[in-house]
């Protein structure tokens, strides 16, 4: 897609981005795809249809960068964020998908779902977003009147020196298995491999193929995830360069400072009156963590347009999408907290998944699918890491409401352990339920 200005190329940008998204809201609200909904349904009724459609959303998203990418058409090496960086952040990986994937269970949803729940009329949701919103932004901007941010005040000096640099340069595991050289074919090998073991894992069970909603969910999920890596690696500009003559880039590239011969004229930044990161154009898909720190930013920026990124119209689209099923289904309805207690877990949970979800570097759909789907090692990490941290809590809090003053938090976590086989059976607290 070639642009002559900058101005229409992101316009182009955010439109695919926000009609993705848009489409993908309103399918999830429709479906009631729910990523936490599928640990739980997993472990507190054996019931894995959900589970299968995060699959199978996986398997579609995972097959598509693949074979995109194989053939020129999607260039997630460069993606922002950087899912295959040769600097492998295992430990925020994992602390932040436990952080995360407790916090998406104590608030009944992980991003996509609280934004789903805003355009369904959700109120809880709107405090939930609030609390991600500020601890995301400030996670990665300086605190009022200081120059930390919260990332480097409570997490950066003990925590990014046990990081891993790769030989590699890249933490794929086309690049791990291959090396630099043969990484391409080993990346489209390995991702057919993997999307047909997920698409087989989905589709063995007759209850799941014969559920429309549990099929459609996962098929919009995950083509709406590859859209937009499309979208976003294909944006280009087209201008004349004093140098050397006609010249086509991507936007990302003509931004980037090391390419000071350009001409960045008036006609190609037509409309601008500052000149946004290159990282806006950085090849991209969903994510909703970050996304929801970049929609304080906006609006604390005036709405300027510079400020308007791809990942701020990614979560305007899910809850307008979200809004249009729930007015047109008659599922429209205002929904408050049902005590302080309900209150507290939600307001918790959002600060948990606000800090996990930053450091992670994604949440369910941001690494559990789009940076699953680069094969990064760092973004499988983060998926277990949240699936076991919810699963957990999940049993901890069955336990307590079963056997309630019995169950103190330290017995309930021993015998949550014990059902996950991590502590040994003799260890247990209170009876199997």
């Amino acid at each position: 897609m070639l642009f002559e200005n900058f101005s229409q190329a992101h316009q182009a940008l955010l439109l695919g981005a926000f009609g993705l998204a848009l489409i993908m809201g309103a399918v999830v609200n429709k479906t009631n795809f729910c990523t936490m909904g599928a640990v739980s349904d997993a472990v507190n009724m054996g019931d894995w249809g959900r589970m299968r459609s995060w699959m199978f959303a996986i398997a579609i998203a995972l097959l598509g960068v693949t074979g995109l990418e194989a053939v020129g058409l999607v260039q997630a090496d460069g993606s922002f964020p950087p899912y295959r960086s040769g600097n492998l952040i295992w430990a925020e990986n994992i602390l932040g998908g436990l952080l995360f994937g407790i916090g998406m269970t104590l608030a009944s949803g992980c991003g996509n779902k609280t934004l789903i729940r805003i355009g369904g009329g959700n109120l809880k949701s709107v405090m939930v977003f609030g609390v991600i919103a500020v601890i995301a932004y400030f996670m990665i901007n300086p605190l009022p009147g200081s120059d930390q941010t919260l990332m480097s005040l409570l997490f950066l000096d003990w925590i990014r020196p046990l990081a891993v640099n790769l030989e590699g340069g890249q933490q794929d595991l086309g690049t791990i298995l291959a090396g630099v050289e043969g990484a391409g074919d080993a990346r489209l090998w390995i991702g057919i491999a993997l999307g047909v073991l997920l698409l087989g894992f989905a589709f063995k069970s007759a209850d799941f193929r014969g559920s429309l909603d549990n099929v459609l969910g996962g098929l919009v999920v995950g083509v709406a995830i590859v859209g937009a890596w499309y979208v976003s690696s294909n944006i280009s500009l087209t201008f004349e360069d004093s140098f050397e003559g006609e010249m086509t880039v991507s936007v990302s590239e003509f931004l980037d400072p090391a390419k000071t011969h350009w001409d960045m004229n008036d006609a190609v930044h037509e409309g601008w009156d500052a000149k946004p990161s290159s990282s806006a154009f950085n090849p991209q898909s969903y994510t909703f963590i970050n996304p929801m720190g970049q929609t304080l930013g906006y609006a604390s920026d005036g709405f300027a347009k510079t400020a308007l990124t791809f990942g701020v119209v990614a979560v305007l689209g899910v809850v307008a999408g979200s809004f249009i099923w729930a007015i047109l289904s008659g599922g429209f309805r205002f929904e408050w907290f049902a005590s302080i207690r309900d209150f507290m877990n939600h307001f918790i949970g959002a600060i948990l998944m606000g800090f996990g979800g930053v450091l992670a570097m994604g949440c369910t759909i941001g690494q559990g699918i789009t940076g699953f789907s680069t094969l990064a090692v760092g973004s499988m990490m983060a998926l277990a890491s949240i699936i076991f941290g919810s699963a957990l809590t999940m049993k901890i809090q069955y336990y307590k409401m079963v056997y309630e003053d019995e169950a103190t938090f330290p017995k309930a976590l021993v015998t949550a352990l014990a059902d996950m086989r991590l502590v040994p059976n003799a260890m247990r607290k209170l009876e199997a339920i």
